[in-house]
């Protein structure tokens, strides 16, 4: 349930409820009793984490961890490949 701002347009009071989505606003202000109170437009409550943290890779698959690591071995084994396919040619061929 929602917490709602409240201003009475007649004496000024202000305050918050906290009342259902589904109920409708209030009208009559408690402090003066007439029927000049608003609902005011507020910014909303934001989302709040609480505990530990919740992280991306707390609901991992054990599937998509062995992909992952799969992935990353080819890639450390590719970097090792291309090292090594980087030795100059020494023949002693030089074309003429």
């Amino acid at each position: 349930m929602p917490t709602y701002d409240y201003e009475c347009g007649a004496c000024g009071h202000c305050f918050e409820l906290f009342q259902p989505i589904s109920e409708g606003a209030r009208r009559k202000c408690p402090a003066c009793g007439r029927l000049k109170l608003r609902r005011l437009i507020g910014a909303g409550a934001a989302v709040l984490f609480r505990g530990s943290g919740f992280y991306q890779t707390d609901y991992r698959s054990p599937e998509y961890e062995r992909k992952a690591k799969a992935e990353k071995e080819g890639a450390s084994s590719s970097k090792t490949d291309s090292s090594s396919s980087k030795k100059t040619d020494t023949t002693g061929d030089s074309g003429d």
